[in-house]
């Protein structure tokens, strides 16, 4: 399959800012833009080529992003005139000739793509979208009676809505046809689940999205990468450090593993939050873990963690952030 990125929106919710930045290239950390991220997933997911659809200052994508990143290949499909992301889907598919995942440009998801493209493969369905629980925008109130009985800051709520990433059958071309314009989620989207050709993918345990539709969406998602590091098989956060200790958590997407790796004099106790795999050691030896465990590993003690279900680690450890030594990585890049 082809990835693809939409990319073409004017962002005007953002202006001054997107008079002279596309809203992909806007940096959700330092050096690190909404783009670079969306790169970095399709990559590691084993996307070997992806389409930017592009419109509004494609140029200065293009100026940016060049033609590879990383190893992957990068194409351009430029919209003249911008039709809704119908249109741009549309001629993104004529010139891939394949099957394709397409993600907004502006959402910024703890998604399995590969899993995501397994499950659509399985469902011979036309189209999957990835949905995630609503959050609500505000706090809630938890009644009884005359009275009320709690307060609950923006709770997750248990409606789902659609997350902005898409697998589509290169068979869906024929019905973006038809419609030609508009946005895909109020014309095909909508025809497909009356034919009963529409399936959805979820992530367990709700991990982190967000879709950058305004200066306080940014805000938030900056926020959340203050102290966060992108990888390969997920990410982890530095929650504190001093001369005493280091805290960390950790997320380990089902079906991907850390590296094969050991600390000279790091050491560090694990509990696992959520989730469940095994820890490998050396020559294969593995111990299973699952939500409640707690795993001590000491220094010099080669191992790797292997997540069989999206799992939350949260490492306490003696203060050597810098302390890893790699045996064997199993991805081609971090």
């Amino acid at each position: 399959m082809i990835g693809m990125i939409l990319c073409g929106g004017y962002g005007k919710r953002f202006y001054p800012m997107t008079a002279k930045v596309p809203k992909v290239l806007l940096e959700i950390k330092k050096r690190y833009t909404v783009l670079d991220r969306q790169l970095f997933y399709f990559k590691n997911a084993g996307f070997e080529r992806v389409f930017l659809l592009a419109g509004h200052l494609g140029e200065k994508i293009k100026q940016k992003c060049g033609d590879e990143y990383k190893g992957l290949k990068i194409e351009y499909i430029v919209e003249r005139k911008p039709l809704g992301t119908l249109n741009a889907i549309r001629l993104g598919l004529r010139e891939a000739d394949e099957d394709a995942v397409v993600s907004n440009g502006d959402a910024v998801a703890d998604i399995n793509l590969k899993r995501m493209v397994q499950k659509f493969k399985k469902s011979r369905c036309l189209a999957s979208i990835f949905v995630t629980r609503m959050r609500s925008p505000y706090g809630i109130l938890r009644l009884i009676g005359w009275r009320v009985k709690s307060f609950e800051e923006k709770p997750l709520l248990e409606h789902y809505i659609n997350a902005g990433y898409y697998c589509l059958s290169r068979r869906v071309l024929g019905l973006l046809e038809k419609f030609k314009t508009g946005n895909i989620e109020r014309t095909a989207f909508p025809e497909l689940a009356a034919r009963g050709q529409l399936t959805y993918y979820k992530e367990e345990g709700n991990p982190f999205w967000a879709a950058i539709d305004t200066m306080k969406d940014l805000e938030e998602v900056k926020k959340e990468y203050s102290n966060r590091m992108d990888k390969p098989w997920g990410h982890e956060k530095l929650l504190e450090l001093t001369d005493k200790r280091m805290e960390k958590l950790l997320y380990i997407m089902a079906g991907y593993r850390t590296s094969l790796h050991y600390h000279e004099v790091r050491d560090e106790t694990l509990h696992v939050l959520s989730g469940a795999g095994w820890v490998e050691f050396e020559r294969g030896k593995r111990r299973r873990f699952g939500k409640g465990t707690k795993i001590h590993i000491k220094p010099k003690v080669i191992h790797s963690f292997i997540a069989t279900r999206n799992t939350l680690l949260r490492e306490v450890a003696t203060p050597h952030p810098e302390d890893i030594v790699r045996v064997k990585d199993f991805y081609e890049v971090r």
